[in-house]
């Protein structure tokens, strides 16, 4: 597709088209995958098609994922970026908690430094909530935590997870940030202000369950339009969040190369006017 890529700062070029490592994990996002080796072929594949963005986070799995990131990837290519997120914990019961104390967050960054391989992460993004659920609680003290340490010089850039238009607001008014990741595709479009911010000011809106993850996405007129075109509705549901606004960003996540190889060519499908005019009124 054109514009296949965004600059998003003078270091920071990705493709639109990223790569989510959630699934890499075992079952539950939690404990070591059934084949770790598939897990480093998928990655390895994503790269070799040419993404530059792959999301993750330390607790997936937790750790397992940054780890296996690591190996297959390390020393990583020119022009790759990880963007990885702080915020959250696993229990040993494999709950999901939120952890936004200011000491915390600093150890968060520092075991993704450490299982990442790297000395400075391009981008962390500050996640409000455990799961898909909205934390409404004031950012600002997390927030200030990661800016201190982007000015130490452990993080490049910052990013928001799971925010409300009022915590973008916030952010913006402590320190800048290059994307915003939150839960939006076909037919879960509440964030369509924050998508609009977005567009407006040069930050990336990455949707994740681009596909409406673990409930999949469920439509008729998907489906009819996914015919017509001769395309899958998955990759359709991709290109038309790709066509939805100009900073728009996906990072849909699979296990599997053939739903990887899949996913991808999506961001060579130009969805006609009609087609996005149907897909607009589900």
């Amino acid at each position: 597709m054109t514009n296949s890529t965004i600059t998003l700062a003078d270091d920071l070029t990705i493709t639109r088209m990223g790569y989510g490592a959630m699934q890499l994990a075992g079952p539950g996002v939690f404990g070591p995958p059934k084949d770790r080796d598939q897990a480093i072929a998928v990655l390895r594949q994503a790269v070799d098609l040419g993404v530059t963005h792959i999301d993750t986070s330390d607790f997936y799995g937790p750790t397992v994922v940054n780890e296996i990131i690591k190996e297959a990837l390390h020393p990583y290519p020119e022009g790759l970026h990880l963007v990885t997120k702080v915020g959250a914990r696993r229990g040993p019961d494999a709950s999901w908690d939120v952890a936004l104390e200011p000491e915390d967050l600093r150890r968060q960054v520092h075991e993704n430094l450490e299982h990442l391989g790297l000395d400075v992460l391009d981008v962390v993004n500050l996640r409000t909530a455990a799961r898909e659920e909205v934390n409404r609680d004031s950012i600002a003290e997390p927030y200030t935590v990661l800016a201190e340490l982007q000015q130490e010089g452990l993080i490049r850039h910052l990013g928001l997870s799971a925010v409300t238009m009022e915590h973008v607001r916030e952010a913006a008014a402590i320190a800048p940030f290059v994307t915003v990741q939150n839960l939006y595709n076909l037919v879960n479009r509440a964030d369509d202000d924050i998508v609009e911010y977005c567009a407006a000011h040069g930050i990336a809106f990455a949707s994740f369950f681009p596909l409406g993850g673990f409930s999949p996405l469920q439509s008729e007129t998907l489906a009819k339009v996914a015919a017509r075109l001769d395309a899958t509705p998955q990759q359709v549901a991709l290109a038309w969040l790709l066509q939805r606004s100009t900073t728009s960003v996906v990072i849909p996540g699979t296990s599997s190369l053939t739903h990887l190889r899949e996913n991808i060519a999506a961001r060579d499908l130009v969805l006609p006017a009609d087609a996005v005019a149907e897909l607009d009124a589900v």
